[in-house]
């Protein structure tokens, strides 16, 4: 690493979030206004602090508006991401990027809609190929032939995997079975209370064969918020700070949004590969360091995929990794997605996993892994992506 590495340069010192629903009663503005005001109480700072803000292009919130709601003064620091869920992490790198180099003081980065009472991102929707633009023009291959949904989508790369390396749908009900069983003990989960079996797993109706009802995550209204500051400013703050040992983003090779068909092999996440490949040389660490991971698991084969590409396991290996009793479970090998994920707590574009991984480290998770100190975290796959390694 050189003296421009970000490595350790800057540190998340407040999470925040809203209620997770499948009706808010509110505005996607009020959401983020509210998240954002919770992550700043949690890390003792007012808005008056704040002078940065990051954000999806997909979200409808302009950061003015925000910064209007909230109370924030000035801001000399904006910036949005694209590609959907593969921003999350990039919100946080970007907010890190701009702390370090004194851009700004106190970034905040932020992700609020209401995806369930409103615009639903899971239903097929004609207007995305119609758009006049490159993305209309690359959804126009797809959509004519009816493949118009993110599962639909997946499901091409499911089948291939299962053919290739011999994956059936039970290793990846194993990945909704873990999730699930975390968000029943996560009061805040959407699936509190509410486990499943392997058994509910396989009776669950197809939604895109070989997706079951119960490998999709569950479309959420709701908002998260995450506050980032230099290392040497966290060190004055109320909470412990969690520092960004690392922070990447990755586009691949005839890379397409959930449809890079055209490779010389389909069942892999080529960004996610190189998102990991830059995370551990950044941070110095390897797989084998990693306490727990959160893994974006919008659809459960590829959370089987991103254990290969992260080098937690060999190629078409996944599977063998997921199928030890209690590997993913709190006090296992690797604890998946101890809030509940995607599948079990909300759907808030990886967002809320970021804040879950900050919750772990600094040991007030419900679903608390002892001593842990070093996550990997992981945004939106099948899209270009990017990934936070985050230490004590």
């Amino acid at each position: 690493m050189t003296d421009r590495a970000l490595s350790g340069k800057a540190s998340i010192v407040g999470i925040g979030a809203t209620d997770f629903s499948k009706n808010s009663g509110r505005s996607e503005l009020r959401l983020a206004a509210e998240a954002i005001t919770a992550a700043l109480d949690d890390a003792g700072l007012t808005a008056a602090d704040v002078d940065g803000l990051v954000t999806f292009t997909m979200d409808t919130n302009m950061e003015i508006a925000v910064a209007r709601a909230v109370g924030i003064p000035q801001l000399t620091y904006f910036s949005r991401i694209h590609y959907g869920g593969g921003a999350a992490c990039s919100t946080v790198q970007q907010a890190a990027m701009a702390v370090a180099t004194g851009v700004c003081d106190v970034a905040v980065a932020y992700r609020a809609f209401n995806e369930r009472s409103g615009n639903r991102f899971g239903q097929v929707n004609a207007a995305v190929a119609n758009q006049e633009n490159s993305s209309g023009t690359d959804n126009a291959f797809s959509y004519p032939h009816g493949l118009s949904t993110p599962a639909a989508f997946v499901a091409m790369t499911a089948t291939r995997y299962m053919h290739e390396y011999g994956a059936t749908s039970e290793d990846f009900g194993r990945i909704a079975v873990v999730d699930r069983k975390h968000a029943a003990t996560n009061p805040k989960a959407f699936f509190y209370e509410k486990p499943i079996t392997m058994e509910d797993h396989q009776k669950s109706r197809y939604i895109a064969e070989p997706l079951h009802l119960l490998d999709c995550c569950q479309e959420s209204d709701g908002g998260v918020a995450i506050v980032v500051v230099s290392a040497e400013r966290a060190k004055d703050l109320r909470r412990t700070p969690v520092s960004i040992a690392g922070a990447a983003a990755g586009s691949g090779s005839d890379q397409f949004m959930m449809t890079s068909y055209y490779r010389d092999e389909l069942p892999a996440l080529e960004e996610m590969g190189l998102v990991g490949r830059q995370l551990w040389e950044q941070s110095g660490l390897r797989p084998d360091d990693m306490d727990l991971a959160i893994l974006y698991d919008h659809f459960t084969p590829y959370t089987l995929i991103q254990l290969e590409e992260l080098g937690f396991c060999g190629r078409g290996e996944a599977k063998d990794f997921v199928s030890e009793p209690g590997a993913l479970e709190v006090g296992g090998r690797l604890p998946l997605n101890t809030h509940g994920g995607q599948l079990g707590e909300a759907y808030i574009h990886g967002m809320n996993g970021i804040a879950e991984a900050v919750r772990q480290l600094r040991g007030d998770s419900v679903n608390q892994v002892d001593g842990a100190s070093k996550a990997i975290v992981t945004a939106g796959t099948g899209v270009p992506t990017s990934g936070l390694v985050l230490t004590l």
